[in-house]
């Protein structure tokens, strides 16, 4: 009989690593609060698979451009201070992280963990026949239309022999959507991915029941987790006990209220929204990714739709739709990308990103022995998501991880 483990959280980190734990041979259990898979943060998040652009938001200078932000009505960044002690010791730590010595070194573990997750995306696609969500590699364009950023980002190229500056020219040569747009110059990166998150949870469902080794259990939401001697036991689910071998807490940024004595998930809600915007005959839509730079604003074709995201905002536990922050990326849209979708009934969304203060996940082991985190993977979600399973799915049957963990383990508190 398999080992059995049991996961909570169904948004894509949860799914893919129940992918990776039955890959690897054992049973999973996955619980679900919500009646749907992936109908969270999962749903409609940018779609831009975006592997070496993984840089913190945590950096030397954020701080006081955030104030200019804060000011401004169609700020990327919004703040609403709350009497959350919760909120204030995350702001107070990502405050501490606003350094360039940490932003670099968070980046590279970042950088890591991105890159294996893009090779081991492929080798699902490729020896499992993983398809159906709108994958393609079309390549990345940061855009600029600042000059000091841009310059700031010729000088500090991620992969100089993989990466093209660009003029305003070249852009339009490039990108025939962007001739008129107010970009000065861009970064193209040639292999980096888009596609669709929610598509994606949905095919990694459709071969986990068919695997006959993955229980879904919907609509059950985790109350309590009993524990003993360092080791949990089991779990409530309103009057059901659920006896557990093995746990991973894969439940976004709700996990802290499922904390464990001597365990500090600092984990806090990022809120962002997304506008989907579907592509009709006589529209001239990009082909490449893009990233507005300086708007924070990026923009993703997935087959007949183009996914629109943006926004941090720094707002509690608040998941309802904002109307003038999706009015004012609606009316930036527009004024960048003329005529490249039907943006006047584009569909809504807003969605809680769970974010630590350093921009960097805990993914591994803790100190109660049969309990590991998958959590805080941010706007990187479903970028980092498959590298993310497949360590926990490696670390939990006693391999070795395919990459250095460094950096990327949980904290004690």
């Amino acid at each position: 009989m398999a080992q059995r483990v049991t996961v909570i959280g169904g948004g894509v980190i949860g799914l893919a690593t129940a992918y990776a734990l039955v890959r690897e041979g054992f049973a999973v259990d996955l619980i679900e609060a919500r009646d749907n898979l992936a109908g969270g943060t999962s749903f409609a998040n940018g779609g831009q698979l975006s592997y070496r652009y993984v840089a913190p938001l945590a950096d030397a200078g954020v701080p006081l451009q955030a104030l200019g932000w804060l000011l401004r009505s169609e700020s990327p960044l919004k703040l609403r201070p709350r009497l959350d002690l919760a909120q204030w010791r995350w702001m107070g730590a990502f405050m501490a992280a606003c350094r360039s010595s940490v932003n670099r070194a968070n980046a590279a573990h970042l950088l890591r963990l991105a890159l294996h997750s893009q090779s081991t995306l492929a080798q699902w696609r490729e020896e499992d026949g993983l398809d159906g969500f709108a994958w393609r590699r079309n390549g990345k364009l940061v855009t600029f239309r600042n000059r000091a950023s841009f310059e700031h980002a010729r000088l500090h190229l991620l992969d100089p022999h993989g990466q093209q500056v660009l003029d305003a020219q070249e852009i339009s040569a490039l990108e025939p959507a962007l001739t008129h747009a107010p970009f000065i110059g861009g970064v193209f990166t040639a292999d980096e991915e888009v596609a669709d998150c929610h598509r994606f949870c949905l095919a990694l469902v459709e071969r986990l029941q068919a695997s006959g080794q993955c229980r879904l259990m919907l609509g059950q939401a985790v109350t309590r987790i009993h524990h003993s001697g360092g080791v949990v036991q089991a779990l409530e689910l309103g009057e059901q006990v659920l006896p557990v071998e093995r746990l991973v807490l894969c439940a976004g940024h709700r996990s802290a209220s499922l904390g464990l004595p001597g365990l500090h998930l600092p984990i806090y809600p990022l809120k962002g929204y997304s506008l989907t915007a579907s592509i009709q005959a006589g529209h001239r839509a990009p082909e490449v990714s893009i990233t507005d730079y300086d708007r924070k604003i990026v923009y993703a074709r997935l087959e007949n739709q183009l996914r629109i995201a943006a926004m941090v905002d720094i707002v509690g536990f608040d998941e309802s739709l904002d109307p003038p922050r999706l009015a004012s990326m609606r009316q930036l849209a527009e004024a960048t990308l003329p005529g490249a979708a039907d943006y006047q009934h584009a569909r809504e969304w807003a969605g809680m990103r769970p974010a630590t203060p350093s921009g960097v996940p805990l993914l591994g082991a803790t100190a109660y022995r049969n309990l590991w985190l998958n959590l805080g993977h941010g706007a990187l979600g479903f970028t980092l998501a498959c590298a993310s399973g497949r360590l926990l799915a490696e670390l939990i049957g006693g391999r070795a991880p395919s990459i250095d963990l460094h950096g990327l383990t949980p904290r004690a508190a």
